[in-house]
């Protein structure tokens, strides 16, 4: 089904195996290129010939491509992440945005929390797409990555999304996802520095069985990669004969996915269907055959028999959580009771406990929501076998419901012109507008103790919409399109769509593109600087940053021991996304469901931080008591503690095994730097994109050292000294002495792999502040 083989190999114009790295011999590869009469070359050459190769060079504006400087083609934003953007922008003299920039409103597009605030947020968008040049995409017309996909990909170009499922590579679109300062770079001219990533062949062979969708391949990909961190911050390269079998909504719902896998983009062959594409969205310019050229050498290759794939389920609390439905069906008991117990575990310091058990009624597992939505499930061919399925079924009138959000607004559109829309609502589905929030709890809220099965992206803890600390606990499983609809048309009961006889013709879809022209603005290049930005009383400037001093002092003030820490634990999605306009009101959400009593900590390090500038002598006798004690641990008299004490900043720290998991969202970061982050320490980071966000935001990423292993507690006091000296020289390794109530001891700490435009960002205190200098 899924195969990886991590050591590489080479591959002839990404549709036949040359052989595996294993299997390596240089006559063998020379005489097969002779053999097609093509020049002999190096294993050097044959790294260049990726299509990843191609699309980075064009992009690099560094003279190494080892060291990649990158100039995006166009950027994406959504109404939880614009309005920060352009703030941090205007901060750094922003006056016109120079590529273009899309601001979709898709997240907190219902206008349900906090009054005026969402609503506001939208007002300030198309002010500022009008001020600075920019496309302003309303509410309800498309979720932000269908719109990129349908007006804005190309062929051969770069996309940079501030939303981590920023994918569009079936259309042949690199396309990267990162939080909002890195799209402010591009906005003010800079470049998005990273080394050349390795790039993972995906092989793709056969044809898909019928009643199997694209969310089961990319449940077995996930299943196969996540755990095993083979192919984090890569770039996975699809080929293989079996992609022109597919449909490109087909491959785009794969593609989408493969964020859940931690790589940091994908990148398809394409071919007519990709190129119908773009002419049915009257856009055939924006198509170029993109293929491997001669035998491309891959670092590493996972081949994948399509039809081999199973109809797939990820059961909570996250997308790698993967079994084959029908091993789930077979073994209820058995499987639910490992899923309930692996989930509990990151339920430990909560009263509250999942049972997924109960959900067996009668040897079946009876659900009690379906959700087909988003950028994954809710594309024009996902809901027509949607309908297909269900068509002469009904939902009927117990407590299960389903709910479909189709993508963009044509997709809409043309569904009631197929008459797929009413076959739906026959059936007893809600039909809704384009809106991300099933996504990520904003919509669709399950109730307490029920079980949601959603074609959405992810099913991470309390991401439905639930509150532990309000008493309530409900839970998502990822699935298809297909088999949800097939649970459906079965009431309820977990049904995989291969048990389904039903006809799979669709419909050719119609794109209507006068509904765009009639209601989004499209100012790109046109910007007027007359025109005021309008500001809802929720919208908020950033608070001051500090700049790094010469030596710090960071206060542990929550440590983290899950295996994997993700950023809706960081600071949770749901309703506190309408407040990311307002960096102070958001921050008292940083990690409420995780360690409730994070925030009130982090105030006291930045209270603690704010006396010591009023000067060692002034400080409160509780205060001065934790400073001697390091001081004198340290060995620094009390007539040097003064000066010593005027040089050094005090801040919060959190330690987490490997934390970052999940969204771009910057929120992730700021969140705790405004609260008084200073550092956070980690064996560890997840993505490459929260490592990224702390930078951006003053926070230095520490790790450990290779080989450390400390027991930080909560109150443990850390002390740094000569941080700023030993960044500017290029040090990467840095001593640090941690005091706690029974310790003193040494810790080795990293910083490896900065760039130049990091480290000054780091000594400034933030993006925004090296930008102000």
């Amino acid at each position: 089904m899924v195969k990886v083989f991590a050591d590489g190999g080479y591959i002839y114009k990404g549709r036949e195996i040359v052989c595996m790295a294993e299997d390596f011999s240089s006559d063998r590869v020379s005489n097969f290129l002779t053999a097609q009469g093509e020049d002999i070359v190096s294993k050097d050459e044959m790294i260049k010939n990726t299509m990843t190769y191609s699309i980075l060079e064009a992009h690099n504006v560094s003279d190494n491509v080892k060291g990649l400087r990158l100039k995006f083609d166009a950027l994406a934003s959504h109404d939880i992440t614009y309005v920060g953007i352009i703030q941090t922008a205007r901060a750094s003299a922003l006056e016109q945005f120079p590529i273009p920039y899309v601001l979709t409103n898709c997240h907190n597009s219902l206008c349900a929390v906090g009054g005026t605030i969402n609503e506001d947020d939208h007002i300030f968008g198309l002010s500022a797409a009008k001020k600075y040049g920019g496309i302003y995409v309303p509410a309800h017309q498309a979720v932000i990555h269908q719109y990129m996909r349908e007006m804005m990909a190309k062929s051969g170009s770069m996309i940079l999304g501030s939303d981590s499922h920023t994918r569009y590579g079936a259309l042949g679109t690199l396309a990267i996802g990162e939080g909002g300062p890195e799209l402010v770079k591009q906005i003010l001219g800079k470049t998005y520095d990273i080394a050349y990533p390795k790039v993972v062949g995906i092989y793709l062979e056969n044809k898909p069985k019928k009643g199997v969708g694209p969310q089961d391949v990319a449940l077995s990909l996930i299943k196969e990669v996540f755990s095993k961190g083979i192919v984090k911050n890569k770039v996975l390269e699809f080929i293989g004969p079996g992609i022109f079998d597919l449909s490109v909504d087909f491959r785009s719902g794969i593609d989408v996915m493969t964020t859940e896998t931690t790589c940091l983009s994908s990148i398809w062959m394409t071919d007519d269907k990709v190129k119908e594409y773009y002419e049915i969205h009257k856009r055939p310019d924006a198509y170029k055959k993109m293929e491997p050229k001669s035998i491309a050498y891959y670092d590493s290759i996972i081949k994948i028999d399509l039809s081999k794939i199973k109809p797939m389920i990820a059961l909570p609390f996250h997308p790698s959580n993967v079994y084959s439905m029908e091993d789930l069906i077979t073994n209820p008991y058995d499987v639910l009771s490992i899923a309930e117990k692996e989930a509990n575990l990151q339920l430990e310091d909560s009263a509250l406990k999942l049972n997924l058990v109960d959900k067996i009624v009668d040897g079946k597992i009876k659900v009690d929501q379906g959700i087909i939505a988003g950028c994954a499930g809710g594309s024009y061919e996902n809901i027509v076998n949607a309908a297909n399925i269900i068509k002469g079924s009904f939902v009927g009138d117990d407590y299960y419901n389903i709910s479909v959000y189709p993508a963009s607004q044509p997709i809409y559109m043309s569904l009631i012109k197929n008459g797929v829309i009413p076959t739906l609502m026959q059936a007893g589905a809600n039909i809704k507008t384009a809106f991300c929030g099933p996504c990520f709890g904003a919509s669709d809220v399950p109730g307490n103790k029920t079980l949601s099965i959603r074609h959405t992206t992810r099913n991470f803890p309390s991401r439905e919409g639930s509150k532990p600390s309000d008493g309530q606990i409900s839970s998502v499983a990822l699935m298809d399109a297909l088999s949800i609809a097939a649970t459906s048309a079965n009431k309820g009961y977990l049904t995989p769509a291969t048990d389904i006889d039903f006809d799979d013709y669709i419909p050719n879809y119609e794109f209507d593109d006068a509904i765009y022209n009639n209601r989004v603005y499209f100012g790109f290049s046109k910007p007027n600087k007359n025109e005021d930005l309008r500001f809802g009383p929720n919208i908020k400037d950033w608070p001051k940053m500090k700049s790094l001093s010469e030596n710090i002092m960071l206060k542990i003030d929550s440590v983290i021991l899950d295996s994997v820490t993700t950023t809706d634990e960081l600071i949770p999605s749901g309703e506190t996304s309408s407040y990311r306009s307002n960096p102070l009101k958001l921050a008292e959400f940083t990690l409420s469901r995780k360690d409730p009593g994070y925030v009130d900590r982090a105030k006291a390090s930045k209270n603690f931080d704010l006396e010591l500038e009023a000067g060692y002598m002034n400080l409160r006798e509780e205060l001065k008591a934790i400073v001697d004690k390091v001081m004198d641990a340290k060995g620094i008299n009390e007539d040097e503690r003064a000066d010593f004490l005027s040089k050094t900043n005090f801040g919060s720290c959190i330690f987490a095994l490997k934390p970052g998991d999940g969204s771009a969202r910057e929120q992730a970061a700021s969140c705790q730097r405004v609260l008084g982050g200073l550092a956070n320490i980690s064996v560890e980071y997840a993505t490459k994109r929260y490592r990224s966000n702390l930078i951006n935001w003053g926070m230095l990423p520490f790790t450990l050292a290779k080989g450390e292993a400390v027991n930080f507690e909560v109150g443990d006091i850390i002390l740094i000294e000569g941080i700023k000296e030993a960044l500017i020289s290029g040090e990467s390794k840095f001593e640090a002495l941690c005091i706690g109530k029974d310790k003193k001891e040494k810790v080795l700490l990293e910083l490896n792999d900065l760039t130049k435009p990091e480290k000054e960002i780091l000594l400034a205190g933030s993006l925004i502040n090296s930008y102000q200098k």
